[in-house]
């Protein structure tokens, strides 16, 4: 005799579980289909309003600015130039950024009253104040008194600002780890820097991997603010292109195209990382 609801869970068994559908499977080339639709609406959009206000496209002009030949040989245009700085000071700022987080998430988390006191004047200090006041408290006010560059005040200016929510994001990610973790190192006599060395910094790094990747992404985009200060980055070299060409609309486009090249990289590297560390966990 068959055992109650043994026939529906046969049925059950033998049917197609709904994740393995065709719209549920996570693909690649859906992800890349996705995109192009999503592309080519925009440019059909930009294309149809471009038509209806009367404005002469010029894109042939561009790759000039980008690339160029000069005796022969290949050199960067002004907007890669522009590029090549941006990633440079985002690439410092992102390393002292998360150094900076770090080391306020874990006096926030300490049993020093200073360092608590000093934390938090720092959290709400730079969180409630624009990024680009600090950048001219920076280099208007500090630099000529403590002899700080151009560059060293825009470095400086990004990594305190995106530092101070980094902060957030790696307490979060300790808090997170369970007391268990805790309690185990105290009983095996490690020190309080091993235990964050070797078990919950670790653990917390694995957790904490997406919203590092979006303030990444937030640096990335926040280093624009940096050209005010005549720094010439990706837009002050864009900006220089249109007053001498009146292409406003080709050349913006096409920095913007490569602050998102940039961080779509990022955004993918991260997810690997990610991946990775979920098979390994």
């Amino acid at each position: 005799m068959n055992e109650p609801g043994g026939e529906l869970k046969r049925i059950e068994r033998e049917s197609p579980s709904p994740r393995k559908g065709f719209f549920l499977i996570r693909s690649p080339y859906r992800d890349v289909a996705q995109f192009v639709i999503l592309v080519a609406i925009l440019v059909w959009f930009l294309l149809l309003g471009a038509s209806r206000s009367g404005y002469r496209w010029e894109w042939y002009r561009v790759p000039r600015y980008i690339l160029g030949v000069v005796e022969g040989r290949l050199t960067a245009g002004p907007l890669l130039q522009g590029l090549g700085l941006t990633l440079r000071i985002s690439a410092i700022s992102l390393v002292l950024a998360f150094v900076i987080g770090l080391v306020t998430a874990l006096l926030r988390l300490s049993d020093s009253l200073i360092g608590r006191v000093v934390a938090r004047a720092y959290l709400e200090t730079i969180r409630n104040t624009p990024m680009l006041v600090q950048l001219f408290v920076i280099y208007f006010i500090l630099g000529p008194i403590l002899g700080i560059e151009r560059f060293l005040s825009a470095v400086l200016a990004l990594s305190l600002f995106e530092g101070a929510y980094a902060s957030e994001v790696f307490r979060a990610g300790i808090v997170s780890i369970h007391k268990g973790q805790w309690q185990a190192c105290y009983s095996l006599g490690l020190s309080a820097v091993d235990t964050y060395r070797f078990v919950i910094l670790p653990q917390a790094i694995r957790r904490i991997l997406p919203p590092l990747a979006s303030q990444a992404v937030s640096l990335i985009k926040d280093s624009s603010l940096v050209s005010m200060v005549s720094l010439t980055d990706l837009t002050l070299q864009a900006s220089i292109v249109v007053s001498e060409t009146f292409l406003p609309f080709e050349i913006w486009f096409t920095a913007a195209g490569l602050y998102l090249v940039i961080t779509v990289t990022l955004s993918t590297v991260v997810n690997r990382m990610e991946q990775r560390y979920k098979i390994v966990e």
